[in-house]
């Protein structure tokens, strides 16, 4: 009984997600209540599923990301960029996307689209370009690039947590196919949007002839704050040793900076997207009564059964599965929930350690890469479409699934290729 009232609260807020009929947030917290009231989870268990920790760090780095634009920054960014490649929007978007990528692994993706989607606006604006193209190149390098290292994306940060996988380890086993799905989705925007991203000649020489140094408005607020957000980056790559979470550092340093800046709560707050916070409670809970209903367990021992104890089946999988769950799921519950089942699996199959870890790399590739499916597939789409809406640019769900979906599928068969020949 509880199983189908999980899966049709599921089903019909996933509809109405989809077709925005009603505002994303709305949907999602309305579909957690409804779990609630309904019986399939109780107040403190709904609590529970909710990952305070991405809310946490979020809710910091916006506060981090605001008063840093104050300083104009960005601005002096977008015009940089855009000196260096003549002012052509097809050469800025390629960049601004590699960057993404390279920023995604060192920091977490979520930070790095707080950070490079104001710069990409800005550009987008004085060239009179639709912004569309950048914000979608954006999401998904960012999802590539965080697959890349064990902080870039949360997936890879719990699944070194429960297996005691190294840096190191995801350096030497994920970055080398990372490094040629980003070329290979370089290319493939580039096929996509070469004709579309044209601007005139007038407004490419209008900003070259800009000063960037020009549009830094307060210098003592931007050391204030690239102080600050050093300091975080810092706590990120140290957080293991420091056992603190990434929520904590964030916070910590959000706050540091206001009490610096003297700056008042209620303006700061207001720059925090209240929307994308409460879309994520709900998303979580909603998650979560498929979780405490057991329908993922069930899904995936059922798909686990299939692969009859074959190693290479089993990874393909692992692969393939988690890339399509995690395109419509949130990525996070999915991982913690496929972590003690591969386990499980890897223990009654008898698996030696070596035997057991490419299941790892092809669980992080399907779930950190699936992201790129739809909009609602992991933290950075999401953080995107939040920030975009604030601007009024409106992102459609199956505006990004025409271009996302295609992409992933196309990462994932080059990840499959890479999972064959170097572990079988």
């Amino acid at each position: 009984m509880l199983i189908g009232v999980a899966i049709s609260i599921f089903i019909f807020s996933y509809f109405f997600i989809i077709t925005e009929k009603i505002p994303r947030a709305v949907t999602a917290v309305f579909g957690a209540s409804l779990l609630i009231i309904l019986g399939v989870l109780t107040q403190e268990k709904a609590i529970h599923y909710i990952d305070w920790n991405t809310l946490g760090l979020l809710i910091g780095m916006m506060i981090i990301v605001d008063l840093t634009r104050r300083s104009g920054i960005f601005t002096f960014l977008a015009i940089w960029v855009s000196k260096k490649v003549k002012g052509d929007p097809l050469l800025l978007m390629l960049s601004l996307s590699l960057l993404t990528a390279f920023l995604s692994a060192l920091l977490d993706n979520v930070t790095t689209m707080l950070l490079i989607v104001p710069v990409a606006l800005s550009i987008a604006d004085q060239l009179e370009v639709d912004p569309i193209p950048f914000l979608f190149s954006q999401i998904i390098m960012s999802n590539i690039g965080g697959t890349a290292t064990l902080i870039g994306d949360p997936p890879n940060i719990i699944i070194a947590g429960q297996t005691g996988l190294s840096f190191v380890a995801f350096l030497m086993n994920l970055t080398p196919i990372i490094l040629i799905i980003i070329v290979v989705t370089l290319f493939t925007f580039y096929f996509i949007y070469h004709r579309k991203l044209v601007t005139q000649e007038e407004l490419k020489a209008k900003l070259m002839d800009q000063n960037e140094w020009d549009h830094i408005k307060d210098f003592a607020l931007l050391k204030k704050s690239l102080s600050v957000l050093s300091l975080v980056i810092l706590g990120f790559s140290l957080h293991s040793f420091l056992h603190l979470e990434t929520a904590t550092i964030t916070l910590s340093g959000a706050m540091l900076l206001m009490i610096w800046t003297h700056e008042e709560p209620e303006e700061v707050f207001l720059a925090i997207e209240w929307p994308t916070i409460f879309f994520f409670s709900g998303l979580f809970v909603l998650v979560g009564g498929l979780i405490e209903v057991g329908v993922l367990d069930r899904l995936a021992e059922w798909s686990m059964s299939l692969t009859q104890g074959n190693p290479l089946f089993m990874a393909m999988l692992i692969l393939f599965i988690s890339a399509l769950l995690s395109s419509f799921l949130d990525n996070i519950p999915f991982v913690a929930t496929m972590i003690p089942l591969i386990q499980k699996l890897a223990l009654l199959s008898q698996f030696t350690p070596t035997q057991t870890e490419p299941l790892w790399w092809a669980l992080s590739l399907g779930a950190c890469l699936g992201g790129n499916g739809t909009l609602v597939g992991a933290s950075a789409n999401l953080i995107v479409a939040g920030i975009a809406e604030k601007n009024g640019i409106k992102i459609r769900y199956i505006q990004f699934l025409k271009v996302g979906f295609p992409v992933m599928i196309l990462s994932v068969l080059i990840s499959s290729v890479y999972l064959v020949i170097r572990y079988y």
